[in-house]
């Protein structure tokens, strides 16, 4: 049976949900409740009330909704959906802005890969190997720079121990799945004392092609054949780490190394395969406890060796190689009066290059350093913030030996954000958020300088090295209710930008050995983004069994201003609701999310048919001595219902040859000792 939901009836269940939840509150005496922090990666003062909307993801809830790339564990968040090109690529997109526009960090560092250059380059994160993820949405770019100006992604694990371990201490992971026939497990032991802590951790994960409710062509073994999954859509993931850190009384020093590897298929071509490999090595310290001016000061810094090759039928093609380095030093001053703050420096660096006939960008090195400041007000309704954050951003273009197009070339430009947050307490469980902003991002190198056939568009892509920077004006109102169990949260945002940088077709192809390849050209021009986003969760059931609703929804309009047109690859509509039951250490859970059709695209794009996705789990944790067992199994898309992602650029370059996974069910365990 087929559901359909207007958006009339979803405001009508969200309202009704909310009204019955505040008349049971209104009955009983007053809750002294209070709304916890979220997330530290936007609340770097640690303090109770967190004014950016936000989310996180932790132990069990973050491995039952764990998938194979991090877009696709994030996707059912309130505001996030994914790039999603296909089961291996898929990188998180916020409230419609996706690529550099959204920050993914490493324990609030940054990350070097080539997954903002293009669709089918994956995450240099796998969530098998994560142990929290935190997703501030709207404009971050005070603390983590102008590309942050959709959200942040930080990938949090404990490969550098930041807090003494007694003893030994470990966990172990296994699952199997159906759909791509998923053979997964991780291993992370932990020991130390007061003084010495050690970390090591180690993670392999194989899939095969993924089942579909659909036939579908492949000739990726020379042949052309037709079954009921993706073509070229299988992949191995693995990776370890190794880490240590000293405490001492007032902080700790701590170090690691870490090393990734993916190989997977593109989907987007049956015969090509990307061989990835990722070197990172960090360090990081703490000094609390300081007297003074600075309270305390946290210094970390990364180095990371990245590169990938594509292969046609196993013989190499275009290789891509990326090299960075980050700084970040943060420091909490003491306070002067009810004031309080962080201030902070951040010099980032890397290094690109390209070979190969799929070379589209030239060899290009970036330098950026950056000033920044966040501070609070504490006052008697509640807290007033502000901050800004100073750029120095150098982009070059340092050419291509084997490709004449490319030309060496320069720019500087010098990004300024600045920001003004409100929070009102109007009770015990009411608060009101508001959040001011004014973002200025610098143009990367592809968009500055690329001169290529990119076959992951489908397209010739032409930069343009005269972009100015790009500047957005942004402002987030929020509703938060809490009281006991019950809550319910409402955020609104407006985006308009001066210049958004898009990727638009210029009415021209390009000949490339013979083929013609429609020309799209990086321009600016104005654009808008609205949205809407909700969330609560009302205890339907209190006593020594629970049963909880959980109700999402989100809806996200962006505008070419200067077309009228829609821009592309826009989520629809969303709405979904989940029944969660307790029982002691079982526990069950059974949802739908609700996806509205997309017809709002630009002239040429096709619009996306709407579909349901029904999903269900359950957990049973078992206590064994010291050790703790997890077992659990999940259920998705228990219709199997047939679906293509409007957010993935292959709903428009490839149609047909990637829908979302058919049904599929995950069983695992796993072991705390």
């Amino acid at each position: 049976m087929q559901h359909h939901f207007s958006r009339g009836a979803l405001a009508a269940a969200l309202t009704l949900a909310f009204s019955h939840a505040q008349s049971q509150t209104q009955n009983q005496s007053p809750v002294q409740a209070t709304l916890a922090p979220v997330t530290v990666t936007g609340n770097p003062l640690g303090s109770n009330d967190l004014i950016a909307p936000a989310a996180q993801y932790s132990g069990t809830g973050l491995l039952l909704r764990s998938q194979s790339t991090l877009g696709e564990t994030l996707s059912a968040t309130p505001g996030v959906s994914s790039t999603y090109f296909g089961p291996n690529a898929s990188r998180p997109v916020i409230r419609g802005l996706d690529g550099d526009r959204v920050r993914i960090l490493s324990n609030s560092g940054a990350t070097v890969d080539a997954s903002g250059l293009s669709f089918d380059h994956a995450v240099t994160a796998d969530p098998i190997s994560i142990e929290r993820i935190e997703v501030l949405r709207g404009p971050a770019a005070l603390l983590y720079g102008g590309s942050a100006v959709g959200g942040v992604v930080n990938v949090i694990d404990n490969r550098i121990p930041r807090q003494p371990v007694d003893g030994v201490t470990g966990r172990a992971d296994v699952g199997f799945a159906t759909a791509n026939r998923e053979r997964g497990g991780g291993v992370m032991v932990e020991g130390g004392n007061q003084r010495v802590a050690l970390h090591v951790d180690v993670f392999d994960r194989r899939t095969s092609d993924v089942r579909v409710p659909a036939s579908l062509a492949c000739a990726k073994d020379g042949a052309l054949t037709f079954a009921n999954r993706i073509c070229n859509s299988a992949s191995h993931a693995r990776g370890g780490a190794a880490g240590a850190s000293v405490f001492f009384d007032a902080g700790y020093l701590g170090v690691s190394a870490s090393s990734y590897g993916n190989d997977y298929g593109t989907v987007a071509e049956d015969a090509v395969t990307i061989g990835m490999r990722s070197n990172r090595y960090a360090i990081e310290g703490e000094l609390r406890d300081l007297s003074g001016l600075l309270r305390s000061v946290k210094a970390q810094a990364s180095h990371t060796d990245y590169r990938h090759v594509e292969y046609e039928s196993a013989v190499p093609g275009t290789r891509f190689a990326s090299q960075g380095n980050d700084l970040r030093l943060e420091a909490r001053h003491a306070k002067l009066g009810a004031l309080e703050g962080v201030i902070g420096f951040q010099a980032e660096s890397a290094r690109f290059a390209a070979d190969g006939e799929e070379a589209f960008a030239p060899y290009s090195r970036t330098r950026q350093t950056a000033l920044f400041a966040h501070e609070e007000l504490a006052t008697g309704w509640g807290k007033l913030t502000f901050g800004a954050r100073v750029e120095d951003v150098r982009v070059e273009s340092l050419g291509n030996p084997a490709v004449a197009r490319f030309a060496p070339a320069a720019r500087q430009f010098n990004p300024r954000s600045f920001a003004a947050g409100a929070l009102f307490n109007l009770s015990p469980s009411w608060q009101l958020t508001s959040n001011l902003s004014v973002s200025e991002r610098a143009p990367k190198d592809y968009e500055l300088f690329a001169d290529g056939p990119h076959i992951a568009t489908a397209a010739y892509e032409i930069g343009d090295a005269n972009l100015r920077k790009e500047r957005s004006t942004n402002i987030d109102l929020g509703a938060q209710w809490k009281s006991g169990h019950d809550q319910f949260k409402v955020n609104a945002f407006h985006s308009r930008f001066a210049n958004f940088i898009s990727l638009a077709s210029t009415g021209s192809d390009r000949d490339v050995d013979g083929e013609l390849l429609p020309e799209f050209a990086y321009t600016q021009v104005r654009a808008q983004f609205r949205g809407l986003e909700v969330s609560g969760t009302r205890r339907l059931i209190a006593s020594a069994n629970t049963l909880d609703l959980e109700v999402r929804g989100d809806v996200v309009r962006a505008t070419n201003l200067d077309s009228g047109e829609a821009l592309p690859r826009i989520a629809p509509w969303r709405a979904g609701a989940t029944l969660v039951w307790t029982q002691g250490p079982f526990s069950a859970r059974a949802g739908f999310d609700h996806f509205a059709r997309q017809s709002r695209v630009p002239a040429g794009d096709v619009a996306s048919p709407g579909y349901t996705l029904v999903t269900a789990a359950a957990s049973w944790r078992v206590q064994r001595d010291r050790a703790s067992l997890l077992w659990y199994v999940r259920l998705d898309n228990a219709t199997d219902r047939l679906a293509y992602s409007a957010t993935s650029i292959l709903t428009q370059t490839a149609p047909g040859k990637a829908p979302l996974p058919g049904r599929s069910v995950k069983v695992g365990l796993r072991a705390d000792f």
